[in-house]
C-alpha cells in the first residue's frame, strides 16, 4: 500500500504558484505568471519523483518468537536496493507494540544492501505485535513524500521467567485407610497383608504377623506418591502496585518448573478462576519442563478487578499449597488458607519487606521485590 502527500513546503508552494498565477493573468503581468507556472512546476516535479514505487526488497526476521520476559529480543531487517541505476534514500518506522520505532536508511547505492536491528520490549509478558515497516521517501526539497508499507505483522509471546527453584519440600500425604497420619515423602509404606505365594521374595514375609496368624504372611508395599503442588496466583488488581504481578507470574512458573523437574503433580489456581491446569508429568522435550501450551497461558494471564472467587486451591489435599501475592493483600484469609495444607507457603511480592523469610501461623512466608529474591527464600528455607 502506497500514499502520496504533499509536505508543508509543497502545499505552500502550490498555494503561492495558483495565487502568483491567478495574480498575473488578472493583472497581465508575465513575471507573476511566470513565477507562479515555475512554482507548480516545482510541486509537479517534486510528485513525479515520488511517485515511482520505492525499488527496494524487505525482509524481516526474528530471534526467538517466543521469549522469557526480560530477555533479549530483536527484529532484523534487511533492505536491499533493486534498482540498477537509481540510488535510493530513505527513512522509516517500525509497529512495535502500537509505538513508532523510527529508523534511517543510509544511502544506498544500486543493489547495496544494508542491515539494522530494532530491539523488541520484554518488561511485560504477552503477545507483542509489531509490523507492517513504513518507508518514507521525500522529494526535492521535501515538497512531496511517499509512503509505501511493506510485510505483515509478526507477532512475539513473551513468557514468564523460569528461575532455579530447586525443588520441592518433603511432602507428606494421607494414609491408604483414610487415617489421618501424615507419611514422609520417600521409602515404602504398607500397604496390605496376604498369604505366602511360591515364588515371593522371602524378605518381604513380616514374621510379626505370621507368627499370629500361624501363616506366612507377605507384605504389600507401594512406594509413596511424589508431593503434590498446588500454586495459588492471586490475579486481585488491587494486590500489586507497579509490575508486581509480573514477578508473581514468574514465581509461580518456576515452582511449576520445579515441581516438572521431580516428576511431580502441579495444579495452578487464579483467585479469580480463569485459569486452572493441572499437570501429572513434563512433556517430553520442553525445556523447560512446563507445557508450552500453559506458559503460553500464563503469558497472557492478566489482573482482574474486585475480590476473586475461584476454586478451593486445596481441593484434592495437595501436599504442597503455595499462595503467591503481593503486598496489598491481607495475610489473615491467606493464612487460614495456607495452613490448611499440610505445607504450607506463601509468597509475597513485596517492595519494601522488613525480611525475606518469616514465619505465621506455622505457614512459611516469603516476601522479596521480585522474582529473584523470592526464589532464593524459597531454595533456602523451603526447598529440600
Amino acid at each position: 500500500m502506497r500514499r502520496l502527500r504533499l509536505g508543508p513546503r509543497g502545499l505552500a508552494a502550490l498555494a503561492c504558484g495558483a495565487l502568483l498565477l491567478a495574480l498575473g493573468a488578472w493583472a497581465s503581468y508575465p513575471g507573476l505568471v511566470g513565477l507562479g507556472v515555475a512554482l507548480l512546476l516545482a510541486v509537479a516535479v517534486g510528485v513525479v519523483g515520488v511517485v515511482v514505487p520505492i525499488p527496494v526488497e524487505l525482509r524481516r526476521s526474528v530471534r526467538p518468537v517466543r521469549v522469557p520476559r526480560l530477555s533479549d529480543c530483536v527484529a532484523t531487517l534487511s533492505v536491499r536496493n533493486t534498482s540498477g541505476w537509481l540510488p535510493v534514500a530513505a527513512s522509516g518506522y517500525d509497529l512495535v507494540a502500537g509505538r513508532r520505532l523510527r529508523f534511517d536508511l543510509p544511502r544506498l547505492a544500486p543493489g547495496a544492501s544494508e542491515r539494522t536491528e530494532l530491539p523488541i520490549p520484554t518488561h511485560r509478558r504477552g503477545e507483542i505485535e509489531f509490523g507492517p515497516l513504513t518507508l518514507h521517501r521525500s522529494a526535492l526539497a521535501d515538497l512531496a513524500e511517499v509512503s509505501q508499507v511493506y510485510g505483515e505483522r509478526t507477532t512475539v509471546v513473551v513468557e514468564p521467567r523460569i528461575l532455579d527453584a530447586a525443588g520441592l519440600p518433603a511432602g507428606t500425604r494421607r494414609g491408604h485407610a483414610g487415617a489421618d497420619e501424615r507419611i514422609a515423602h520417600g521409602g515404602t509404606d504398607l500397604v496390605a497383608l496376604r498369604e505366602y505365594l511360591p515364588g515371593d521374595d522371602l524378605r518381604r514375609l513380616h514374621w510379626a504377623t505370621s507368627a499370629r496368624r500361624g501363616a506366612l504372611m507377605v507384605r504389600e508395599d507401594a512406594d509413596p506418591s511424589a508431593p503434590h503442588l498446588t500454586v495459588l496466583l492471586d490475579d486481585r488488581a488491587g494486590s500489586y502496585a507497579g509490575e508486581g504481578f509480573e514477578e508473581a507470574v514468574d514465581v509461580a512458573a518456576s515452582l511449576l518448573a520445579a515441581a516438572a523437574a521431580e516428576a511431580s503433580p502441579s495444579r495452578v489456581v487464579t483467585r479469580s478462576g480463569g485459569l486452572d491446569v493441572a499437570t501429572t508429568a513434563p512433556p517430553a522435550g520442553t525445556p523447560t519442563g512446563i507445557d508450552p501450551e500453559l506458559l503460553g497461558r500464563l503469558a497472557l494471564l492478566g489482573t482482574v478487578e474486585g475480590d476473586g472467587t475461584g476454586p478451593r486451591p486445596f481441593a484434592g489435599s495437595p501436599d504442597i499449597l503455595v499462595i503467591v501475592t503481593g503486598a496489598g493483600a491481607g495475610l489473615a484469609e491467606l493464612l487460614a488458607e495456607a495452613g490448611a495444607a499440610p505445607v504450607g507457603v506463601i509468597a509475597v511480592v513485596d517492595d519494601d519487606p522488613d525480611r525475606l523469610v518469616g514465619a505465621t501461623q506455622g505457614v512459611t512466608v516469603l516476601r522479596g521485590p521480585r522474582a529473584e529474591e523470592i526464589v532464593h527464600a524459597w531454595r533456602a528455607a523451603v526447598a529440600r
